[in-house]
């Protein structure tokens, strides 16, 4: 009976140890379970705020050196970028204060970003066209503007004194420009031809713009263009972009290939073309003018003519024998036959025989 008691207790024993944990574990596994959804809670927040870190973080630039000579190359390294971003390398003179007119463009050099807005780019070292300092200029070529510098020393480059920036900040631009509007009716007859310059600029200084003033040119041929003041209302806040309109007149009765340019200070922004048609009312205008101008003077000397022209009396019509019964004057070939006719006669022939 023992032994079989034995059995008994240790069954229930053996069962309980696979159906139900201890108390301690009983305690952990609730805690784990919680531990595990807060975690998987978490981490769409946490991969969303380190992606948003990378985006919006700081853009740096590191140089492998900060000074070198002409013929040499650096390597330039950024962080903080947007992501796929394309991007351009520069080195350039006066700090860059005169725009990419003050860059060594042609030993320039891009790259595009990594997924976490990050490059890595080795860039040749130039002389830009202006003195220094200088500076590696990185600026985005396409979406929302963005650019940094670095300092770096072209060695055996010449160096002189900074000029006085450009009140009103640093404008370049940011899309291809476009020529709105068309031509109405009396452009059609020799109007001045109108059109309205549309481009997008963005402040790359570190000012705003503020009511800007741009020089707009046109120029036909190889002719030089004409330049004109237009000043511009409106803000663009350091950083920021903008949409700036600008109307563009031609000369009265212009046509032909024409060549839109537009200045800020002293760098040429765009050079737009464009065709205007010829004026063809005008050649319409003076065909018909030298189609009434000579038959006017016809019907005006015809009338001269006519009015100059010996008028025919009475007495010198009846002298020729010529004034009708009426009294009035009658052309010579309606005048009545006067001489007598050889075929007719009112006598009557004589019969043969008769006396």
């Amino acid at each position: 009976m023992s032994g079989g008691a034995g059995k008994q207790t240790g069954t229930p024993a053996v069962a309980g140890r696979f159906t139900a944990p201890t108390g301690r574990r009983a305690a952990a596994a609730p805690a784990l379970c919680a531990a595990l959804a807060l975690a998987l809670a978490l981490l769409p927040a946490a991969v969303a705020g380190a992606a948003t870190r990378a985006d919006d973080g700081p853009r740096t630039l590191q140089l492998s050196r900060k000074e070198a000579g002409k013929g040499g190359s650096i390597t330039v390294t950024g962080r903080g970028w947007r992501p796929k971003a394309l991007l351009t390398l520069l080195i350039c003179g006066q700090n860059m204060i005169g725009g990419t007119n003050s860059c060594a463009n042609g030993d320039g050099r891009a790259v595009t970003t990594d997924a976490h807005g990050a490059f890595r780019r080795s860039l040749p070292v130039a002389e830009p066209p202006k003195p220094c300092p200088c500076v590696v200029h990185v600026a985005t070529v396409t979406g929302e503007p963005a650019a940094a510098d670095a300092a770096f020393k072209v060695a055996g480059h010449p160096v002189a004194p900074l000029p006085d920036e450009r009140a009103g900040g640093r404008l370049t631009v940011l899309a291809p420009p476009r020529l709105t509007g068309s031509s109405g009716l009396l452009t059609w007859f020799g109007a001045p031809p109108q059109r309205e310059l549309t481009v997008t600029v963005g402040n790359l200084g570190s000012a705003p713009a503020k009511d800007p003033v741009f020089t707009v040119g046109t120029s036909h041929g190889v002719l030089a263009p004409e330049w004109a003041e237009q000043q511009w209302r409106g803000t663009v806040p350091a950083g920021k972009k903008a949409e700036v309109r600008l109307p563009v007149e031609l000369a009265a009765g212009a046509h032909g290939d024409y060549l839109v340019s537009l200045k800020y200070g002293d760098k040429v922004l765009v050079e737009q073309p464009w065709g205007v048609g010829r004026p063809w009312g005008v050649t319409l205008f003076w065909v018909l003018l030298c189609l009434v101008i000579p038959m006017a003077v016809f019907r005006i000397g015809m009338a001269i003519v006519d009015r100059a022209r010996p008028r025919r009396t009475a007495g010198t019509a009846a002298t020729r024998g010529t004034t009708p019964a009426g009294g009035s004057a009658a052309l010579p070939w309606f005048t009545p036959d006067t001489a007598p006719s050889t075929t007719t006669s009112t006598e009557r022939p004589t019969s043969k025989g008769s006396a």
